[in-house]
C-alpha cells in the first residue's frame, strides 16, 4: 500500500451538514470492535471477527492510518470511510488501469439508512478530489449487496466490471472528479 502517497496527514476535519470526517481517536475503540465484530456490518465481507480477538487486539490508541476517517455525529462515531492507494504489490484485484485509490467504507447498523453514507462518501471524495486532482476512485463491492450499490450509484460510481469473488459475484466502479462534457451538436448553415 502506498497510503497516499505525497498528501499530509491528518487532514483537518471535514464537516458536513450532520457529520464530521476526523482522525480516529482513542474514544472510538469500543466503537470499531463493535464495527469489526457485527455480523450485519459483515454480511458481504466474508463474516465477522471474534470480539475477545478485537478487544485484546485493537490498540487503546490507534496508530495514525492516512485516509482513515472516523464519521462522527454528535461526537459519537457511527462509522468509517478510507480512501487508500494501492501500488502494483497490493492484494486484490484492483485494476491499475482505472484507478490505484479505492474507497472503502463500514457503518454501525444503526446509522443504516439515514443517508449518512452517502454524506459522508461525498464528503471524503471531495476532499480527495481536491487533494489529488483527477485522480479516479475505485469501489468494489458484492453484486448482493444492495445498499452498496445504491451508494455507489448515488455517487457516481460507473461500473467497470462484475466478476466471481470470494464465492460470489462482485462489482467494481471507478469515479473521476474529471467529468467529460458530452459533445456539442454540431449545427449546419
Amino acid at each position: 500500500m502506498t497510503e497516499l502517497g505525497p498528501v499530509a496527514w491528518p487532514p483537518a476535519p471535514i464537516r458536513t451538514e450532520r457529520l464530521v470526517l476526523r482522525e480516529p481517536e482513542a474514544r472510538d475503540r469500543a466503537a470499531f470492535i463493535e464495527l469489526l465484530a457485527s455480523p450485519e456490518v459483515h454480511t458481504y465481507l466474508g463474516g465477522p471477527r471474534p470480539r475477545d480477538e478485537l478487544e485484546h487486539g485493537v490498540p487503546e490508541i490507534s496508530e495514525r492510518r492516512p485516509g482513515l476517517f472516523v464519521i462522527d455525529l454528535d461526537g459519537a462515531m457511527i462509522g468509517m470511510v478510507k480512501l487508500v492507494r494501492h501500488d502494483a504489490e497490493s492484494p486484490g484485484r484492483v485494476r491499475p488501469d482505472v484507478g490505484q485509490a479505492e474507497l472503502g467504507y463500514l457503518f454501525l447498523p444503526e446509522a443504516w439508512g439515514r443517508g449518512y453514507g452517502a454524506e459522508a462518501c461525498a464528503a471524503a471524495l471531495d476532499w480527495f478530489a481536491d487533494t489529488l486532482p483527477g485522480e479516479r476512485v475505485v469501489l468494489r463491492t458484492q453484486t448482493a449487496n444492495e445498499r452498496s450499490m445504491r451508494l455507489a450509484a448515488k455517487l457516481g460510481f460507473t461500473e467497470v466490471e462484475r466478476y466471481e469473488g470470494y464465492g460470489a459475484e462482485q462489482w467494481l466502479g471507478v469515479w473521476s472528479s474529471v467529468r467529460i462534457s458530452p459533445p456539442r451538436p454540431t449545427t449546419f448553415p
